[in-house]
């Protein structure tokens, strides 16, 4: 099969090429496993953190990529749940051990046995991979291949993250960044909290043009202070200046939830910045989000397809996955970026 695999962690910069097309031999499903035909993989930030090392996969070479939509083509011993040619999603969850306290209490996310696609094990850049059938998900039939793939991560994890801020309807809810995950909250958020206003941050004007298109109440730059205060936040940014400045933005008693799998070391030093009476004093909180579970994954692909929530994105060729990557580090984002591979 052909794949496009990491062998060594490298920078993403314009003319790299961090990821090599080869040819690798066909997987074949284990008990309980399906052999799925991957048709789309999206592209995610944490492929980027990966290939450059800062949250390296636990072996080289590795194939990225775990948000995957494709169809069952061979089932292995034990697999029951899915017939040949059903169209299933993997998500960032890839298996969790199901025995310990935190899978028996519905936090399989924290498991101490989480496996991670295309980072632990071998993921969507490439034409077939293996999957555990109970981590495979169903796939309502209102949406294309490509527009799946970014709901499996950056929907179920914008889900997660703001079913976190105990948001409530009539609430103002913050965005700070704009990419993948944060338009696709901001659909939900619009469907499930009519009465809530929605305020984005972010960087680029282009994203904040953007977010006013799908109905953002206000959007600014990330150091600009909001119009009103902010009930709760959610950050999905790899920096830390707007966890800082989000929190100058909270309600006493709001809550941020930080939304990123790393925060970058290289501003780290802005932490001893912060002013405890007008930032964090009155209860204000910080929560972050690890991973996702299965669960999440699942009531997101029906509220999705319930609202319905088309994800605005830019396809590209397998072939062209390193183009895709170096688009996504320069911030040439509008939505998602999804790879097909049929």
């Amino acid at each position: 099969m052909k794949a496009m695999v990491l062998n060594r962690l490298s920078q993403v910069r314009g003319d790299s090429r961090p990821l090599e097309l080869v040819q690798l031999p066909d997987p074949t499903p284990g008990t309980g496993e399906i052999l799925i035909k991957v048709s789309t993989c999206g592209v995610c930030h944490t492929e980027l953190d990966e290939i450059e090392g800062r949250t390296p996969p636990p072996h080289l070479p590795i194939v990225p990529g775990h948000q995957v939509v494709g169809r069952v083509v061979q089932t292995g011993a034990a697999a029951a749940r899915f017939k040949i040619g059903d169209r299933v999603g993997i998500a960032w969850i890839f298996s969790a051990c199901g025995t310990c306290r935190d899978c028996q209490t519905g936090n399989e996310n924290l498991c101490d046995q989480f496996k991670a696609t295309g980072r632990d094990v071998h993921g969507g850049y490439a034409e077939y991979m293996t999957v555990p059938e109970g981590f495979a998900h169903d796939i309502p039939g209102i949406f294309s291949d490509s527009q799946a793939a970014p709901l499996l991560c950056a929907g179920a994890i914008g889900y997660r993250s703001l079913r976190l801020t105990g948001i409530q309807d009539g609430f103002n809810l913050g965005l700070t960044g704009f990419g993948a995950s944060a338009h696709l909250v901001l659909h939900i958020a619009r469907h499930k909290y009519p009465k809530s206003k929605i305020f984005v941050f972010a960087r680029n004007q282009k994203e904040r043009d953007f977010a006013r298109e799908l109905g953002a109440h206000w959007a600014g730059a990330t150091e600009q202070p909001a119009p009103a205060k902010l009930d709760c936040m959610i950050d999905t940014t790899p920096a830390w200046k707007p966890v800082l400045e989000a929190l100058k933005n909270l309600k006493s008693g709001g809550r941020l939830v930080i939304n990123a799998i790393r925060k970058e070391d290289n501003d780290k030093n802005l932490l001893a910045t912060l002013d405890y009476p007008s930032q964090l004093w009155m209860e204000k909180e910080i929560k972050s989000v690890a991973n996702v579970a299965r669960p999440d994954v699942r009531e997101l692909l029906k509220l999705a397809a319930e609202i319905p929530i088309i994800p605005s994105l830019q396809e590209f060729a397998l072939e062209d996955a390193n183009r895709a990557l170096s688009e996504l580090k320069t911030r040439k984002i509008r939505g998602a970026k999804v790879l097909v591979v049929e």
